[in-house]
């Protein structure tokens, strides 16, 4: 064990991990969510002109540009939740989440569809926030000025619902980024598109990112993986080490999602056996409760704020 089984050393290091966190967020994730809003208002403002400044908001506009939905959710008023939205359409909601996502539902038949899509574009059109697009009550055409300035604001209400994962995917990118300089450094070399590998065959000094690895008792089960390093000096069963960068703002959300890491570990045990190493790499807020719960489950961890201890892997 590495920092699982040196609980006098929790408190400082729980310290550091914050203080890190915090200067970070403070020094670069404004720039995040500006540089993500500023992209988000170029999203309305092309989804005001698709749907002829939000008059042709109908079944084939939306039909076409599925992925125009969030926006429009966000341009009523009040802006509408995914699930508040269905609740009000009585719409069916897988038909919403594949719109979410810039889909339709494949499977659906175009009668149920259209229906669907009419009730949404019924609620949406009841409604459209006149005080944000006030040309619509006037019927008249936007000024650049009228329609940048509603982006705007439909951009930062967008924003706002999704600045948690927007700051975790900065963070995300950020670890991911450490470990590897840390890793070409001691000259590994990064080799993209490793899913489907056996993890017993990569070769040694090559790690990967996002790899999905088989697991289960049958292997029938795709788990993915932050990382993946096969170290310089192969271990005797050839494993490599698998390890997860994880980053939290508050106490209370990672505590919530501490069995993820826990069940991950166990399908990796009962595909690779008990000598599977899964480490955490760990920045922010993780407290007493969250480490103490998963060296219990016999996850060990890294911190971020000292990442030499990669060493001890043997890397």
């Amino acid at each position: 064990m590495i920092n699982a089984d040196k609980p006098h050393l929790w408190k400082q290091d729980i310290v550091k991990s914050v203080d890190l966190f915090n200067n970070w967020f403070m020094k670069f994730a404004p720039k995040t969510y500006r540089d993500t809003r500023k992209q988000t208002t170029e999203q309305v403002i092309n989804t005001i002109d698709l749907t002829d400044n939000l008059t042709d908001i109908t079944i084939d506009s939306l039909g076409e540009h599925p992925e125009v939905l969030p926006i429009l959710r966000m341009s009523t008023s009040p802006p509408l939740a995914r699930d508040r939205l269905v609740g009000l359409a009585h719409a069916n909601k897988n038909l919403v989440m594949k719109m979410e996502e810039g889909k339709l539902a494949v499977r659906m038949y175009e009668d149920e569809l259209n229906k669907n899509l009419h009730k949404i574009c019924k609620v949406i059109h009841e409604l459209l926030d006149t005080d944000i697009f006030t040309w619509l009550p006037i019927k008249k055409k936007p000024t650049k000025q009228e329609k940048e300035r509603a982006s705007t604001i439909v951009a930062d209400r967008l924003c706002g619902a999704v600045a948690n994962p927007i700051i975790r995917n900065a963070q995300e990118q950020r670890q991911l980024a450490l470990i590897k300089e840390y890793l070409e450094k001691r000259g590994y070399k990064h080799q993209s598109h490793l899913s489907g590998t056996p993890i017993t065959d990569i070769p040694p000094g090559i790690f990967s990112f996002r790899m999905n690895i088989p697991c289960g008792e049958e292997q029938n089960i795709n788990i993915p993986v932050d990382v993946v390093i096969q170290p310089k000096k192969l271990r005797q069963n050839n494993l490599p080490i698998l390890i997860e960068a994880k980053s939290a703002g508050d106490f209370t959300n990672v505590n919530k999602r501490r069995k993820e890491e826990a069940t991950k570990m166990r399908q990796l045990k009962s595909a690779y056996g008990s000598e599977i190493q899964l480490i955490l790499f760990l920045c922010g807020y993780f407290d007493a409760g969250y480490l103490g719960y998963e060296a219990a489950e016999g996850l060990d961890w890294i911190w971020e704020h000292r990442i030499e201890d990669l060493k001890k892997l043997g890397i």
